[in-house]
């Protein structure tokens, strides 16, 4: 057994993989990941782009398609959504098997729809009728403007991967947004065992940023708290999770048989070398959540890492982290704003520089 079905079976938490490209898809890695307990897939916009401009695999489809008259970016979203397809193949079975707890892919809409709440409606919407399977979920960022598309597409019925969440306090609307939207799909009539959701929390840049804060402060009580910032934040994510998920609000639509909206820790990779490289992975180790993690930190937990209920530990030692932070003028809130933003325009970026390569293929002869 391995570590990764060890996550699973022993603590209740799904690892799932943070990459999705066709060689993989082609040369049974996504396979063999599956065998070794992989059980979800996750992409955002700036893995797609490397994925279809870093390799040839995806030559012959760009050529049939610009043959047909597509347009470019049309074509980047028939290459993405091909690969969608693909792994939604795979991971069918492990959707089965687990009664639709697992075996999720998961796709986004296009990073320039973040701040138009009818215009990511519509992309999730579209996505869910093109692609019509139980195991897709889109991804919406939870901008402000993405809470209300959230709601509406859980309201719809559709399956949401809520991604870009960096503070607690959008956190809180997300979980506000999922019940309500459970409550009037309820209220017309739906099926509520076909919804399913999880709520991308990340964790690994909030350090980032806080770190470069704290070592601007400079003292021993700042720079004490290096490193901290985002398990502990994470931590009281998982608490506000649990008390979103119990009480006479959930439990009416649990009667209905509502599934929990699980937190999903993202950006798990250590970006400070400081930091032990698993990290972000040991001390989020919980039941009803999700770790994804990219592959060569999947590999480094694996060789190295702990499994071990963690999540819900020391919870009054993040609390006061949380605190002290709050006390030397760091905002998690306003942190959390920044990421958001960023987030937002480098997926922006990376889906604009992916156009602007295919155009430039789509011109050589080989392509044409």
């Amino acid at each position: 057994m391995t570590k990764l079905d060890r996550l699973y079976d022993d603590q209740g938490q799904s690892p799932w993989v943070d990459n999705l490209t066709r060689s993989m898809l082609r040369d049974g890695t996504l396979d063999r990941l599956v065998v070794s307990g992989v059980r979800g897939v996750t992409a955002n916009p700036s893995i797609v782009a490397t994925a279809i401009t870093s390799s040839n695999a995806y030559d012959d489809q760009l050529a049939a398609l610009m043959a047909a008259g597509t347009s470019i970016e049309n074509a980047y979203w028939e290459m993405a959504l091909t690969d969608v397809a693909t792994a939604l193949e795979i991971l069918a079975p492990t959707y089965r098997h687990s009664g639709g707890s697992d075996g999720f892919v998961s796709i986004e809409v296009a990073p320039h729809w973040a701040r138009a709440t009818d215009a990511t409606v519509t992309a999730a919407r579209g996505f869910h009728e093109r692609i019509d399977k139980p195991n897709l979920l889109v991804k919406i960022p939870a901008t402000s403007e993405g809470v209300e598309a959230v709601e509406e597409m859980i309201a719809e019925g559709r399956s949401i991967n809520v991604t870009l969440l960096f503070s607690l306090l959008r956190y809180g609307e997300i979980l506000d947004a999922y019940l309500s939207g459970l409550e009037r799909f309820a209220r017309g009539g739906g099926d509520l065992t076909s919804v399913h959701s999880v709520a991308s929390f990340f964790v690994s840049r909030v350090d980032t940023v806080v770190d470069r804060q704290l070592e601007e402060i400079g003292t021993p009580a700042a720079l004490a708290l290096r490193g901290q910032a985002a398990i502990a934040q994470a931590k009281v994510a998982y608490r506000m999770f649990r008390e979103a998920h119990s009480g006479a609000r959930w439990g009416r639509l649990a009667e209905l048989g509502a599934r929990v909206q699980r937190p999903l820790w993202a950006s798990t990779s250590t970006k400070n070398p400081r930091y032990p490289d698993t990290v972000y992975v040991d001390n989020l180790i919980g039941p009803n959540t999700v770790t994804t993690l990219p592959e060569t930190t999947l590999d480094a937990f694996e060789d190295h890492g702990t499994v071990a209920r963690t999540l819900d530990t020391r919870i009054a030692d993040a609390v006061a982290t949380l605190q002290a932070l709050s006390r030397l003028g760091i905002e998690l809130t306003a942190v959390g704003q920044t990421l958001e933003d960023d987030g937002v325009a480098a997926f922006a970026t990376s889906m604009t520089r992916a156009v602007d390569v295919l155009e430039a293929k789509a011109a050589t002869p080989a392509t044409r």
